[in-house]
């Protein structure tokens, strides 16, 4: 399996991305997940006997993806890994909360994902939701979400980086 040492996720369309996220982070799997797995889970999708235009009104799986799909294969090869395709941002709750972060005037550096999820630990989801900022279910979301980029990205990594906004 071939990992890519360039941020590839940013040539890859947001339906590809959750496609790909979603098989890569499928907890079924017991290996890693490539883009010639994931072609495969699409082909399975798609009857054979089925004709284009009746793949395009029956599954959300179109034509775009499987080629957009296949051009990734014969760029990076099939033994890439999925989650290297993904595009990740911090979902909305967590914007919030980095935005709350990055807005403190006390700060000397820009916050990093670990400065992040120290602040997550020290209260700050409880904070926004009393403030009417987050949901009490959109806190329970902030570490999990936030360790999960830091497994990815690393500690180090600017927390600006990955807001979403919307």
């Amino acid at each position: 399996m071939t990992h890519n040492p360039i941020d590839v996720s940013v040539r890859v369309s947001p339906r590809l991305s959750a496609l790909l996220s979603s098989r890569a982070n499928n907890p079924e799997s017991d290996q890693p997940v490539t883009l010639a797995g994931v072609r495969r889970f699409l082909s399975d999708l798609l009857p054979d006997d089925f004709n284009e235009a009746e793949r395009l009104h029956h599954f959300d799986v179109d034509i775009s993806i499987l080629d957009e799909l296949d051009a990734l294969i014969e760029e990076f090869d099939g033994d890439a890994l999925a989650i290297d395709f993904v595009q990740a941002r911090a979902s909305e709750p967590l914007s919030r909360a980095i935005d709350v972060v990055v807005g403190d005037e006390n700060r000397e550096n820009p916050p990093t994902l670990g400065t992040i999820r120290s602040a997550i630990l020290d209260g700050l989801g409880a904070r926004l939701v009393g403030d009417g900022e987050l949901e009490d279910d959109e806190d329970d979301m902030l570490l999990p979400e936030i360790d999960a980029l830091i497994e990815r990205y690393g500690e180090d990594t600017l927390a600006e980086e990955l807001l979403r906004y919307e």
